[in-house]
């Protein structure tokens, strides 16, 4: 995983996404006690994986992001391949699952 970007509007996220083969979008809320103990784990996982780029959204600074990327819940943690969706994970993550699942995901996208 590369530098943590912080991510401020929808432009930014959408410009993110779209500029790197592999982005990986961590969305939190400031008062979220499940967000702020999941990030580091999460962040161990991804440093495996060094092509994955990271960007890191405060729900609370974006009020519109949770219509733009339907999300309902807080930590979400979504993976894009190409601009693509590929995997998205809510609120209680079994954080073995997540890496196995982004394991495949990667090996499949590095070798396409």
């Amino acid at each position: 995983m590369q530098t943590n970007h912080d991510l401020f509007s929808i432009e930014d996220v959408e410009q993110f996404i779209n500029s790197h083969h592999l982005a990986f979008i961590y969305i939190s809320k400031t008062n979220c006690s499940v967000c702020h103990a999941l990030l580091p784990k999460v962040e161990k996982v991804l440093a495996e994986f060094p092509k994955i780029q990271m960007g890191f959204i405060n729900a609370d600074d974006i009020p519109n992001i949770a219509g733009h990327l339907s999300i309902f819940t807080a930590p979400v943690l979504i993976l894009y391949v190409d601009g693509k969706e590929v995997l998205r994970e809510a609120r209680f993550v079994h954080v073995e699952q997540f890496k196995e699942k982004v394991k495949k995901i990667y090996f499949l996208a590095e070798q396409s």
